[in-house]
């Protein structure tokens, strides 16, 4: 409809109402709708649009990778983890109150696919959400020895979620642990660090080449933190066939 109403509306660029007024003026005929039934129709359009707009932003923001939804995680092939647990995750109360997670187990097993589920949840739920691998940060922060950054500790330190994932996938580079400490130290307490790993809490010393800085990082993580332990196959391997000597 090319309508003077519509010209304003675009003016205004109120694109959600634009898109549904033939609609809600046809609605609002059939049902004979006051005029505050018929603008609220309009203005939660408008919103609604909006609402996608900036959910659409902040998951580009975020720098997911394949990521999958919470209902589409195979449950029954991992019947080690609690849905009902993670579910509870997703309502994002731990973020609120500045908790962090720590999820330790095999690769395959579903760390990556839920952690990122969680960190959608919280977008939607309008949180600010940054995904990396713990590799990325290390990179990052070797362009910038002296930690003197602004820009560069903003982008870890902002974001009310931060995800770091790929612990333990092999041994980090020299200074890594004094990065990683940087950015979970300033997190402590004030925003949430949800940190996957695919080997034991026992074994950071040695992927960070560093004992009491591995020390010292899970001191703070473990204080605030939940630790959830994936166990079973890995999820990529389904297919393959089990040997009888397992």
């Amino acid at each position: 409809m090319n309508t003077p109403l519509s010209d304003t509306l675009k003016q205004l660029r109120l694109s959600g109402m634009i898109s549904t007024l033939d609609i809600r003026l046809q609605e609002a005929r059939a049902n004979q709708l006051d005029y505050e039934q018929f603008l609220e129709l309009l203005v939660q359009d408008e919103l609604g649009v909006r609402c996608d707009r900036r959910i659409e932003r902040m998951h580009k923001s975020a720098g997911f990778v394949n990521l999958k939804p919470l209902s589409h995680f195979d449950w029954q092939f991992n019947p080690n983890l609690n849905r009902a647990q993670f579910y509870e995750l997703a309502t994002c109360s731990f973020i609120r109150k500045h908790g962090d997670l720590l999820f330790i187990g095999p690769p395959g097993t579903g760390k990556t696919h839920l952690a990122q589920s969680i960190g959608y949840e919280a977008i939607k739920q309008g949180l600010t959400v940054h995904y990396c691998s713990i590799f990325d940060i290390v990179r990052e922060f070797m362009e910038d020895e002296t930690l003197s950054n602004h820009r560069l500790l903003t982008k870890y330190l902002k974001p009310e979620l931060l995800i770091i994932d790929d612990m333990g996938l092999k041994q980090l580079p020299k200074r890594a642990g004094e990065y990683l400490f940087e950015v979970i130290m300033r997190r402590y307490e004030v925003r949430s660090t949800l940190m996957t790993s695919n080997r034991p809490i026992e074994d950071w010393g040695h992927l960070i080449g560093d004992v009491p800085t591995a020390g010292a990082i899970l001191d703070r993580l473990l204080s605030n933190a939940q630790v959830i332990p994936f166990k079973g196959r890995s999820y990529r391997m389904k297919n393959e066939p089990v040997s009888n000597n397992e």
